[in-house]
């Protein structure tokens, strides 16, 4: 179990952010647990607000980074457990006699069939970690950005993934969906490729059996009608909730 600072500063993370970055499923405790706690994946796209990373990773008893992404850890010194990818951009020996990677696992995982997120997801499966936050996925490449999203649903089945970014959170809801939001937020139901007889309850516009269908029919900038819970059902087929904070 690793509990993260700052190399050098020891300085400790903030028990509670007052901002929009108020995102983790936080315990009643400070007690981080093994495979108990989301993991966080840091990729290699566009950086966040430090404090959304900072926050996220007081509570994560796992940090993989992917590839590329160490040189900027480094620079911002954040601890982490796992370095995984097929290296194809650094040099792992030049990289590895760093002091903050002495006590690193470093993976080493050539099939190009596969994207480093992909192959970083199926590192914690294998862990049996049921749930991942991810950072820096989004911005910077397009594909990287749209392959990125698409694979949450890849994965939807083994474990609970939410790619975190400065505007908001993407994740994948089960057909039976119900959770509490403020009157006003604004949220995006997006299929992954299509979802079947979408019905939902406490939107301003609410679907009432639709099939979404990339590019033809989705539910973008959508809100909570008032104060209570949001319901979504659907019947096969793959939901991104977007929960947006830029508003």
């Amino acid at each position: 179990m690793v509990f993260p600072y700052f190399l050098g500063k020891q300085k400790k993370y903030p028990t509670k952010l007052t901002n929009k970055y108020q995102i983790c499923s936080m315990s009643s405790h400070h007690v981080v647990r093994d495979n108990q706690e989301p993991a966080l994946i840091i990729a290699n796209g566009e950086s966040c607000d430090l404090s959304l990373v900072l926050d996220l990773l007081e509570w994560s008893p796992t940090v993989v980074v992917l590839d590329g992404a160490m040189h900027r850890v480094l620079d911002f010194q954040i601890k982490c457990d796992v370095w995984l990818g097929d290296f194809d951009s650094v040099s792992v020996e030049e990289m590895s006699s760093h002091p903050a990677l002495q006590h690193v696992e470093i993976v080493h995982t050539p099939d190009q069939d596969k994207t480093d997120l992909q192959k970083a997801i199926e590192f914690l499966i294998a862990k049996n970690i049921p749930a991942a936050n991810i950072v820096w996925a989004g911005g910077r490449r397009t594909d990287h950005h749209l392959n990125n999203l698409l694979t949450l649903a890849r994965y939807s089945e083994k474990i609970t993934l939410t790619v975190i970014d400065n505007y908001g959170k993407t994740y994948v809801i089960p057909q039976k969906f119900k959770k509490w939001y403020k009157k006003g937020t604004q949220l995006s139901l997006i299929p992954c490729g299509i979802a079947y007889n979408v019905l939902t309850h406490n939107l301003v516009w609410n679907l009432t059996g639709q099939t979404l269908e990339l590019p033809h029919f989705v539910s973008s900038s959508n809100e909570v009608l008032q104060d209570g819970f949001v319901e979504v059902n659907y019947t096969g087929g793959h939901i991104l909730m977007v929960e947006n904070w830029d508003a």
